[in-house]
């Protein structure tokens, strides 16, 4: 495992999407570990005679309409960002991953059944699909990951399909069988292994694509609840003082935007490095 982590590093030094986005990510999880234990100030001290501070050495990116910190605010959100879309990637994994495997192993009606499940599930984009949950189920954090998660699910298992099908053609898989295993030990054993590169890269996208929904569902109200931060929700917040306070939404804006951008070219760069025949190209 480790050489394996050592081999992937010592190739991705040389990928340029690879380290910048590699950074960028670090620094975006860094950040949220470090909420967990410290901010400039308290997320719910509230204090109206200084609200709509500007930038200073107290506060070093000013304050809100409430008299919070701005920058505590922001990293602290952080936290629950990678909370939200790190769980709801777990659902998507837990429940994708074996649905995609079981349709390539066992094709035919089983295989027709999860597939024709996904094209439903797809017929709705993934913001509306997780508005309607959450409006169903109400707004809150909780709900914000099973509506996230469930969109996740038949990502995975087409992605984990496609991959598995085309493993199962191999000879080594002819060679499994006539040793005797059955599907799902050829499916544990064989098939998922040798699509798990593919797997982190769609993880690494989807991550992305997490913390956009949750910024969403949070900007609509759907989201997280106060008092804890979410950078949707200062989105929304800063709508009525865009006139003359436009940096309560420009700071949630650049994070959401940085985080998004450097998960994406991590997620590009490890496709190269993870794929033989692109890291030959370049």
């Amino acid at each position: 495992m480790f050489r394996a982590l050592a081999e992937i590093l010592g190739h991705g030094r040389k990928n340029r999407s690879f380290v910048i986005g590699g950074m960028m990510s670090l620094l975006f999880f860094m950040v949220a570990f470090l909420s967990y234990f410290w901010t400039p100030y308290p997320v719910e001290n509230i204090n109206i005679s200084e609200k709509l501070l500007p930038p200073s050495t107290q506060y070093l990116l000013g304050t809100d309409h409430f008299g919070r910190d701005i920058l505590s605010m922001l990293i602290k959100g952080t936290q629950n960002s990678v909370i939200v879309a790190f769980v709801a990637i777990g659902i998507g994994i837990g429940c994708g991953v074996p649905l995609g495997l079981t349709a390539a192993a066992r094709k035919g009606w089983v295989d027709e059944l999860i597939m024709r499940f996904n094209d439903l599930t797809f017929a709705f984009p993934s913001l509306i699909l997780a508005i309607m949950i959450t409006a169903i189920l109400g707004p809150g954090s909780v709900n914000s990951i099973i509506a996230i998660g469930i969109f996740n699910v038949p990502v995975f298992a087409r992605v984990t399909r496609g991959a598995a099908l085309s493993i199962w053609k191999r000879e080594f898989i002819l060679a499994a069988r006539s040793a005797g295993k059955g599907q799902f030990r050829i499916s544990l054993e064989h098939v998922l292994p040798n699509i798990a590169s593919m797997l982190i890269v769609q993880t690494t996208i989807q991550f992305a694509l997490g913390i956009l929904a949750e910024a969403g569902l949070s900007y609509l109200g759907l989201g997280t609840q106060p008092p804890m931060p979410s950078w949707g929700k200062m989105l929304n917040e800063a709508q009525t003082f865009m006139h003359f306070a436009p940096q309560l939404a420009i700071y949630p804006g650049i994070a959401i935007a940085l985080t998004v951008l450097g998960l994406n070219l991590f997620g590009d760069g490890l496709r190269d490095v993870l794929d033989p025949k692109l890291r030959r190209s370049r």
